[in-house]
This record gives structure tokens, sequence and C-alpha cells, in this order.
């Protein structure tokens, strides 16, 4: 049986929402993170070499990074193809670009966020806290929170014309761009946008993803 190993709180969700709404049958193995560097375990090592989570493992094929399990999934899984748009088509143009554009231009950013956001934290040093929390600020009012605003109003424009981010069909794009979405919706907020909080909406209502947060557990991102 296909196996995912699932990091709390982590891009591993999507995975498990995607098999949900796939109908698969799959285990989950779970992973905590360290409560000081909230790192994953060493032990996630032991199934892959960067020690990090997703990674399934179906048989003899052991798969880490979310776009790339996606589009195993999707390859090995979906013959009627559900979740991915035709082929050759422009819908299946953009659904190729939201896959890779979540974690290639979204995700960066808002990890440079949080780390910038933790320099006043332990486990940076008591005496050099006050200057990394002043450099935090700092690069975040200057280029992180603009860099991101831009973003969000872009995924607010391209929601706007369509329902879904793939056109007017729901697909495993959508289940890539929620971890994004998510995560800035918990720690800086989507403003008023009121399509992108429409569809973070319909997200969460699926039925597959709540199945998906009640095996993985909830999010506290």
């Amino acid at each position: 049986m296909l196996e995912v190993h699932h990091l709390e709180n982590s891009r591993s969700q999507r995975v498990l929402w995607l098999l949900e709404e796939l109908a698969l049958d799959y285990t989950v193995v779970p992973y905590t993170r360290d409560p000081e560097t909230l790192l994953a375990p060493a032990s996630l090592k032991q199934v892959h070499p960067l020690g990090k989570s997703p990674v399934i493992v179906d048989g003899e094929v052991t798969l880490a990074e979310s776009g790339a399990i996606i589009d195993y999934l999707i390859d090995a899984h979906d013959p009627d193809g559900r979740l991915m748009p035709p082929p050759g088509t422009p819908a299946h143009r953009a659904y190729r670009y939201w896959l890779h554009y979540a974690e290639g231009s979204a995700m960066p950013l808002l990890v440079m966020s949080l780390v910038f956001t933790r320099l006043g934290k332990p486990p940076v040093p008591a005496l050099v806290r006050p200057f990394g929390r002043l450099l935090g600020r700092g690069v975040a009012s200057r280029y992180l929170e603009p860099q991101i605003r831009t973003h969000l109003d872009y995924w607010e424009q391209t929601l706007t014309a369509s329902d879904w981010l793939a056109g007017e069909a729901f697909s495993a794009a959508d289940i890539q761009m929620s971890f994004p979405a998510l995560a800035r919706d918990a720690r800086g907020g989507l403003g008023e946008r009121p399509a992108l909080r429409d569809w973070l909406g319909r997200l969460k209502a699926r039925p597959a993803y709540r199945r998906a947060v009640e095996r993985g557990g909830e999010f506290t991102l």
C-alpha cells in the first residue's frame, strides 16, 4: 500500500488531500517537528537523503517534492484526468504554471518572511535578538511585504477571472497552491481580496480536504 511520510504542519498535507480526492488507499507515517528548531526529525533521512517531507513510497518508487509527487500520482492514478485539464489546452498550461509557481515563486518569499520574523526569537542568542528583530522588521517592510502583496494581488486577479486557478474546474493545481495561501492567511493575512478568500473557503469545504485534515492533523501554521 502507498505510504505517505507526513510531517506535521507541512506541505505533505497536500499529498494526503490529493490521495483523498483520488480515493486511494494509503497509510500515513507521521513525524513531529523538533520543538526548538521546528525542523523535521533526523529519522526522515532514513526515507530520503534530504530528510524532508513529503515523501511517498509506492511499491519500489520513493519520491520527494510536492510537485513531482503530484505529477506522479496524477499520471499513475488519475487515468480519467479528473484533476488535470486535458493536455494542449490553455487550462492545462495554466495548471502546469501554478503547479510550479507554488514552490518556485510563492513559497520562497513566504519562507523568507517566516525566517526573518524569527530573528528576534530563540534559538537566536539573546544578546543579538534585538538586532535580529530590527533586521527582520526592516527586510520585511522594505522588501518582503511589498513583494508578497504583489503576489497576492496576482492570485486575486486570477481568481476574479475564473473560479479555479486552471480555469473553471478544480484541479491539483488548486491543491498545490493551497499551502502558500493557507500559510499566508495564518501568518500575514490575505487582506481585502474577496476572490482569494472565497477560493480558500471553497477548498476547505471540500470533503476530501476535511478527510485529509482528519488523517494528518489540523494546520497550526
